[in-house]
């Protein structure tokens, strides 16, 4: 019997061990208390820079005013996390052909990396890919949606 529970806490252990958490703790007197995104996480460049993407008007790749402060966000985010290096992946609407979306989303990326290089993050820490139409953000055939879609995001890697 003493085998049998010692073999189910050992398995509960690897259990727990396996599961990666995207939050940290601190321990106090009471228990653990969640306190945020662990750093460096996909989650944490969220929190500190208010969102992981930027919006394009329509057929266009070139930063908005507005969405530029959230780039400038991001690489200061970068800038206090040295060791991240990020993708940057370029998204299209549907409509167009997929040759030209897959163009115009890696014009998104790259003006989005740009911006990324001008504020002060190393080059060598930024990737882009494009998957132009195939990763929709948001199904369905109108502006709402498509304006979800226009969009460069970056992803910790």
């Amino acid at each position: 019997m003493m085998k049998l529970k010692m073999l189910g806490v050992m398995g509960l252990v690897a259990l727990l061990g396996a599961c990666e958490s995207t939050t940290e703790t601190a321990q106090t007197g009471g228990g653990n208390v969640v306190t945020g995104p662990r750093p460096g996480s996909q989650e944490d460049l969220i929190a500190s820079a208010g969102s992981d993407r930027v919006f394009f008007d329509f057929d266009q790749s070139s930063i908005r005013g507005d969405q530029r402060p959230t780039l400038e966000k991001q690489a200061g985010w970068m800038q206090r996390n040295a060791a991240v290096t990020v993708q940057v992946e370029g998204h299209a609407d549907e409509r167009g052909t997929r040759e030209y979306n897959l163009a115009l989303g890696q014009r998104r990326a790259n003006a989005a990396r740009d911006v990324l290089v001008a504020s002060g993050v190393a080059g060598a820490r930024i990737s882009t890919i494009s998957y132009g139409k195939d990763r929709p953000a948001a199904l369905g055939s109108n502006e709402e949606a498509w304006a979800q879609n226009r969009r460069a995001v970056t992803v910790v890697r």
